[in-house]
């Protein structure tokens, strides 16, 4: 029992470390098309980079407490506005797949 699990975590092992030397070697690899890539899609994601600074302002904003705020209530808003504020992201990471997919 001890050799079958000693070779399962030797062989995970060896692919983990694998796995991560072909992720390096792809990263590292030069990409040829990326300005290009600037050049064609970089106007449409900068609205949308806009729309999402925005809405992290907003967010932050409306973390905060407010004056003669009771906690419950605080917290209550809070959850409201991490739900609120993952839909948002979310339909601007849409749009900008979106975009994407349009212009490819």
């Amino acid at each position: 029992m001890k050799n079958i699990v000693k070779k399962v975590i030797i062989y995970s092992m060896l692919g983990i470390v694998q796995l991560g030397i072909g992720v390096s070697a792809i990263e590292a690899s030069p990409r040829h098309d990326d300005q290009h890539y600037q050049q064609q899609y970089g106007n449409c994601h900068k609205g949308q980079h806009q729309r999402i600074q925005e809405e992290r302002y907003r967010h932050e904003k409306e973390m905060q407490r407010r004056e003669h705020e009771e906690e419950r209530e605080w917290h209550e808003r809070q959850e409201h506005e991490k739900a609120h504020h993952r839909e948002a992201v979310r339909v601007i990471g849409g749009l900008i797949l979106l975009s994407l997919i349009a212009n490819s």
